[in-house]
């Protein structure tokens, strides 16, 4: 391994674990490229080949017995994510070039393979094409566009088959542009709307190496926490998940409000306003992707408190975009956004905590209930996570809000995670690294393939065992970890503590 000039001499066991961490990275990357590559399966969709054009792919004809190894893969990307946090913490500097280099490598190999874990991408080149034939994802489904004749949608995923585009009109219009590249061809659509997660994928990656460029052991964990993850390459870069749109767009809308000195001239008053302006357009246009990314613009809210002027603007920029974004595509668009929330049910919970809770009586209205247990913990998390990046006051307020939504709402999928691991990796080393790595890992588990597991078989009741007895109990076991690092407030170590003491970071505001 190279160490950058200047590292300490290292101790036998943290080269142990620094090892350990880039053999159990490289090894689960490989994995899930092997899989990609080796085309249709119970982990990648189906789709037509388009000669010459990417993506690409090799058709192995790989049993399902796949989904064993990307397990194993899951479960290896989380240890050496997990090593290597140990290892930086333990003293391990290695340099971060050929990290970059790792992680650009496997994000460009990434976007000319497949989608694979999920039929999502498909889903979304649907909702693409209808609106490049004049209909819309949120009046037509998959299904009534078929019944109308139309080819593209005759095998879209069952699972999306009957069911309205419930993203918000800036993914909508990713999709449109994407199927407008693609033309006819499910594939080369799939191929552009992965290339716009590339795209964000590297963007935050550019923008976590920026801002923690003065800091080496706050930089490589950053990297290891979200550039090299396997899982978080996985859930977003291989599948071509739309949140990496949402994480781009709401995470540059936080860093733009860093902590300025008070007072200054009036050109700092009105540099100030526009940074804040600027935040909330960007923040407007990740809840315009998805909609939960409004939490960070309340945790923007709570930064700019104390500016009027400044929280107008912030504000005021937000509105603009999702007001213009929502009014394109007009009322059906506006609808979905009540639709996912009518749809929770108490099945949706069983989701989440299945056995832990089956045999309690469910309350009348699930979504009253969520929802008062979503306020209940976030005032908890709000008032007792420490602020532990102080030069960028929304992270801390928009972090705690989003770890509870992903914590409590019932609707789970691994891929929504990304949410928070992007606000984690700018916050120091804590307890609650290992909440969010265990509970991914399992999540990423339970929903790595892409097509159901023929019935009956060992597979799926492995599965169904997995998903509804471990997952659920990891997910269950993650809401009371948090519930008491909010309480007794032991989030960091006391060794990193004594070092926070005597040492500067460069997280800390700049005067």
């Amino acid at each position: 391994m190279m160490y950058a000039p200047g590292a300490k001499v290292l101790s036998d066991r943290t080269r142990v674990l620094a090892w350990t961490s880039v053999t159990c990275i490289a090894v689960s990357l490989l994995l899930m490229i092997g899989v990609s590559v080796a085309g249709p399966s119970i982990i990648v969709p189906a789709m037509a080949h388009t000669s010459g054009a990417p993506p690409w792919w090799v058709s192995l004809g790989l049993p399902d017995q796949i989904l064993y190894v990307m397990w194993g893969a899951a479960v290896l990307g989380t240890v050496g994510v997990g090593t290597g946090l140990i290892a930086v913490a333990r003293g391990a500097r290695p340099r971060i070039k050929p990290i970059l280099i790792a992680s650009f490598l496997v994000v460009g190999i990434f976007a000319f393979l497949p989608p694979a874990g999920s039929t999502d991408t498909q889903s979304y080149a649907i909702d693409g094409q209808m609106l490049v034939v004049g209909h819309s994802p949120y009046v037509d489904t998959p299904g009534q566009m078929a019944a109308l004749g139309d080819k593209f949608d005759f095998n879209s995923p069952p699972t999306w088959k009957h069911s309205l585009s419930d993203y918000g009109p800036v993914a909508t219009v990713e999709e449109w542009v994407s199927a407008e590249l693609g033309g006819s061809s499910m594939a080369q659509i799939t191929f552009w709307l992965k290339l716009w997660i590339e795209l964000a994928f590297v963007a935050v990656t550019l923008l976590l190496d920026r801002v923690l460029r003065g800091d080496p052991a706050q930089r490589l964990r950053a990297h290891l926490l979200w550039s090299v993850n396997p899982i978080v390459l996985w859930e977003i870069v291989a599948v071509g998940h739309v949140d990496a749109l949402a994480v781009v767009f709401g995470f540059g809308g936080l860093l733009l409000l860093a902590r300025t000195p008070e007072g200054g001239t009036a050109d700092d008053r009105r540099t100030a306003l526009l940074k804040a302006a600027g935040a909330g357009a960007l923040i407007g246009l990740a809840a315009a992707v998805k909609s939960p990314f409004v939490l960070f613009g309340v945790g923007a809210v709570w930064a700019l408190r104390r500016s009027p002027a400044r929280l107008a603007a912030g504000i005021g920029g937000a509105l603009v975009v999702i007001v213009a974004s929502y009014a394109a595509f007009g009322t059906p668009a506006v609808s979905v956004l009540f639709q996912r929330g009518s749809q929770v049910t108490w099945d949706n919970l069983y989701q989440l905590f299945y056995r832990p809770i089956g045999y309690l009586h469910p309350p009348k209205n699930l979504l009253d209930f969520v929802i008062v247990a979503f306020i209940v913990l976030a005032l908890l998390a709000f008032l007792r996570m420490p602020d532990r990046v102080p030069r960028f006051p929304a992270v801390t307020p928009a972090l705690a809000l989003s770890m509870t939504w992903i914590l409590l709402w019932p609707f789970q999928r691994p891929w929504y995670d990304v949410m928070i691991i992007a606000l984690l990796a700018l916050y120091p080393r804590s307890r609650l690294d290992w909440v969010v790595l265990v509970r991914l890992c399992f999540g990423a588990i339970t929903y790595m393939e892409s097509a159901l597991a023929p019935k009956h078989s060992f597979i799926q009741q492995i599965q169904e065992f997995q998903g509804q007895w471990i997952t659920s109990s990891v997910r269950l076991l993650a809401v009371a970890a948090f519930v008491y690092l909010c309480i007794s407030r032991r989030w960091g170590f006391p060794a990193d503590e004594q070092s926070a003491a005597t040492s500067p970071s460069m997280l800390q505001p700049q005067t």
